[in-house]
C-alpha cells in the first residue's frame, strides 16, 4: 500500500526517485495523511492540497541549509512526513506525537514554531538580509496561502521586499479557502483570475516561463520581460504585483509535480525575489473533503466508509454552538446587533447567524485589526457589533482594541472563543493571554460564563452595557447537569458574582472564573468527604471584580482563585492586586491557573491537570492551607 513511502525517511531518499514516481508517492502520501488524520483528528483539507507542492520543493531544495517557511503552518503534514516524522503520525497532536505545526523543537527542517497568518514573507526578507550580512547564500522560500497574503501584515512585507537583493522566492498556493472562503477584493481578484484560466491555460503559462527561463545567464529583468512579449502567457495576476515591483510567475498548476521541480529548478537561479503563483485544491483526493474543505479543515476522528462521518460527542453541545445558537436568537428580537469574525465563521458559530441575517453578517477575512476598527465604527454609528474571535487571533488586534474601542468606551462585545487552554493545536493557539491584556484597559468589562445559560445571561447583560464588554469561554462542551447550578441562573449584574455553594462552617473558599467552576464544585465534593466544607463562588467578572470576594479575607477565609487562564495578569491576579489596596493580607490568597511557559499540544484534560486545574489538586491545596495553620478548619 505504502511502496514508495516506506523508502522515503528524509529528503535524500524522496530525491533517489524519478520525478514520474513522485505521482503514486503522492497518492500514498494522500492514504497515510487520510488513514492518521481519521484516528487522530487534525488539520486535513488543507494538507491534502499541497502534497505535490511539497515533494517539489524538497526535491529541489535542500531544506537542511535552504530555508522554507510556512505560513499559518497547518499545511506541513507533507513536508514533516517526508522530513523523518512519518512515524510520530501515529499520535498526531497528542502527547509524545509530531505537533500539527511547524516546530523547530522537532526537526532541523523547521525554522519557526507558526501558528498565525501573514508570518512567512516578513521573516523571509530578515533571513534573507540576514543571509547578505553573514555572508551566507542559502536558497530562501516562503510559502503562503491566499488567505494568508490579504493579511496586513503580509502586504506591509511585500511593500518592504525591495530591502532584498539576491534571491528569496514566494510561493503564493492560491486555492481560495482559509478556514471559510477567503473574503475581500483581493480575494475576488484571486477568483476571478482563477475562473478565466482553464487547464490548458496553466500548461501554456508553465511552458512559457520555461522556455524563457530554462538553462539561460539572464536577470530576472531579462527573463521576465522576455515572458511579458510572449503571446501565449496570460498575466492578469501580475498586474498587482508588478504594481508593487515585485517579478511574478503564473499562474500554474499545482498539482502538476513534474512541472513545479522544473519551474522551481528554473527560479532558484533568479537573484531577485519573485512570486510564483499556483493554483492547488483543499481537499484533494478525498471526496468529503474536496466537497467540503470548511468542515474537514480542522477535525476530531472519523470512520471512512467511502464517506466520512465525525464521531459524536454525545448529547452536549459546545459552548460555541451555544453562542452561535443564542446570538441568533437574541438577533432576532434586536435589529440593531451585527455580527464581525475574521475568516472563521464555522469556527466561531456564526453560520446560523449568517444564514438568518446575511446584511448583518461580515467575514473580514484573516484581518483581526480590521475587524476590531469595523466593530468601532458600527458601534459609533448606533449599532451592536459583536466580534467572534479566537483569543489567540484576538491578541493581534491588542492596539485597535486599546485606540479605537476601550479609549473611545465603545459598546463593542467581543466574543472570545478557544479561551484557556486548547488541547491539539497547542502553543500557538492557546487562549492564555486575553485577561491580561485586556485587563488592563479602562472601560473594559471582562465576564467568562460557567454554563450554557450562563452564557446566553452574558451575552443579553454584554448588549445592553453601554461600554465595551469580552466575553470569553473554551474550546469545550458545556458542563453536564452533574451539579446544580440553579445559583447562576440569575442575571448578571456589573461586577457582582455568585454564591454557588456556601456553609457557615467554611474557612475557605474557591472562587472560579468562567468554565472551571465545574472543577471546583468537584473539588469540594472531595473535601466533604473527608468532612471539609468550602465555599464556591463563580466570580463572573474579572473586570470590575467584586468586593465581595476580597471581603472573604476579613472574615478569616483563605482564598484558592481557578482559571483556565495564564497566572501572570489574570484572574488570579486580579484577586491579589484587589486584596492588596485592600489592606494588609491576614489570610493565604492561593491563585491556580496555568504556568507562565509555552505548553506543548496534549489533550485539554492533561493541560488543565499541569496548571492545577483539576479537582484532585484543588482539593489537595484546600488541604494543604488547612494544614499550613493560616486558615482553621471549622467542623
Amino acid at each position: 500500500m505504502y511502496n514508495l513511502l516506506e523508502q522515503i525517511n528524509s529528503p535524500d531518499d524522496l530525491k533517489k526517485l524519478s520525478p514520474p514516481q513522485l505521482k503514486p508517492l503522492a497518492d500514498q502520501i494522500r492514504r497515510f495523511m487520510l488513514a492518521s488524520v481519521s484516528e487522530t483528528g487534525g488539520h486535513l483539507a488543507s494538507n491534502l492540497g499541497v502534497v505535490e507542492l511539497t515533494l517539489a520543493l524538497h526535491y529541489v531544495f535542500d531544506f537542511k541549509a535552504d530555508k522554507l517557511l510556512w505560513d499559518v503552518g497547518h499545511q506541513c503534514y507533507t513536508h514533516k512526513i517526508v522530513t523523518g516524522r512519518k512515524a510520530d503520525f501515529a499520535k498526531l497532536r497528542k502527547r509524545d506525537g509530531v505537533s500539527g505545526f511547524p516546530n523547530p523543537d522537532e526537526s532541523v527542517y523547521d525554522q519557526f514554531a507558526v501558528g498565525h497568518a501573514g508570518t512567512s514573507i516578513a521573516t523571509a526578507i530578515g533571513m534573507a538580509m540576514g543571509q547578505v550580512r553573514t555572508g551566507k547564500n542559502d536558497k530562501i522560500v516562503a510559502l503562503i496561502g491566499d488567505a494568508s497574503i490579504v493579511n496586513g501584515l503580509s502586504f506591509e512585507a511585500l511593500n518592504n521586499l525591495g530591502l532584498v537583493k539576491r534571491q528569496l522566492l514566494i510561493v503564493l498556493n492560491d486555492n481560495s479557502m482559509a478556514i471559510d472562503a477567503t473574503q475581500g477584493a483581493v480575494a475576488k481578484y484571486f477568483s476571478k483570475i482563477r475562473l478565466s484560466q482553464t487547464y490548458e491555460d496553466l500548461r501554456k503559462t508553465t511552458n512559457n516561463i520555461l522556455e524563457h527561463m530554462h538553462g539561460i545567464g539572464k536577470t530576472v529583468e531579462e527573463a521576465i520581460e522576455r515572458i511579458k512579449k510572449s503571446i501565449r502567457m496570460v498575466l492578469p495576476a501580475s498586474q498587482m504585483f508588478e504594481s508593487l515591483n515585485i517579478p511574478y510567475f503564473g499562474p500554474v498548476d499545482g498539482h502538476d509535480i513534474e512541472s513545479l521541480i522544473q519551474l522551481f529548478k528554473a527560479l532558484s537561479h533568479l537573484n531577485h525575489p519573485a512570486i510564483l503563483h499556483v493554483y492547488t485544491k483543499k481537499g484533494k483526493g478525498f471526496a468529503p473533503a474536496d466537497d467540503d474543505p470548511r468542515r474537514f479543515h480542522s477535525t476530531g476522528p472519523f470512520k471512512i466508509n467511502g464517506d466520512a462521518i465525525e464521531t459524536s460527542a454525545g448529547a452536549r453541545c459546545s459552548f460555541t454552538d451555544a453562542f452561535g445558537r443564542h446570538l441568533t436568537e437574541l438577533a432576532e428580537k434586536d435589529s440593531k446587533i451585527v455580527a464581525i469574525t475574521s475568516a472563521m465563521c464555522d469556527g466561531t458559530g456564526l453560520s446560523e447567524f449568517q444564514k438568518k441575517f446575511p446584511d448583518r453578517f461580515y467575514d473580514v477575512g484573516i484581518a483581526e485589526s480590521v475587524a476590531v476598527d469595523i466593530a468601532a465604527g458600527l458601534a459609533k454609528s448606533g449599532l451592536k457589533p459583536v466580534v467572534c474571535i479566537y483569543s489567540t487571533f484576538l491578541q493581534r488586534g491588542f492596539d485597535q482594541i486599546f485606540q479605537e474601542v476601550s479609549l473611545q468606551n465603545l459598546p463593542v462585545v467581543f466574543c472570545i472563543d478557544r479561551a484557556g487552554v486548547v488541547g491539539s493545536d497547542g502553543p500557538t493557539h492557546h487562549g492564555l493571554m486575553d485577561i491580561g491584556f485586556l485587563r488592563m484597559m479602562p472601560n473594559m468589562v471582562l465576564v467568562a460564563p460557567a454554563d450554557e445559560s450562563e452564557l446566553k445571561l452574558a451575552l443579553e447583560f454584554a448588549l445592553t452595557e453601554n461600554k465595551p464588554v469580552c466575553l470569553r469561554y473554551p474550546r469545550d462542551l458545556v458542563p453536564s447537569n452533574e451539579f446544580d447550578l440553579s445559583a447562576c441562573a440569575q442575571p448578571f449584574e456589573l461586577g457582582r458574582s455568585v454564591f454557588v455553594k456556601s456553609s457557615p462552617n467554611s474557612a475557605i473558599a474557591i472562587v472560579s472564573y468562567g468554565s472551571v467552576l465545574t472543577n471546583a464544585l468537584q473539588a469540594a465534593q472531595l473535601l466533604q468527604q473527608e468532612g471539609i466544607d468550602v465555599d464556591v463562588i463563580n466570580a463572573r467578572f474579572a473586570a470590575p471584580l467584586d468586593e465581595k470576594i476580597i471581603s472573604l479575607l476579613s472574615r478569616h477565609k483563605g482564598t484558592i482563585t481557578l482559571e483556565d487562564h495564564g497566572l501572570a495578569c489574570g484572574f488570579g491576579s486580579a484577586v491579589l492586586e484587589a486584596a492588596a489596596l485592600h489592606g494588609p493580607i491576614k489570610k493565604p490568597i492561593v491563585t491556580l491557573g496555568m504556568p507562565r511557559t509555552f505548553l506543548k499540544h496534549d489533550s485539554r484534560n492533561v493541560q488543565l491537570m499541569q496548571g492545577g486545574i483539576n479537582a484532585d489538586k484543588i482539593a489537595q491545596t484546600a488541604k494543604e492551607m488547612l494544614h499550613s495553620g493560616r486558615v482553621n478548619a471549622r467542623r
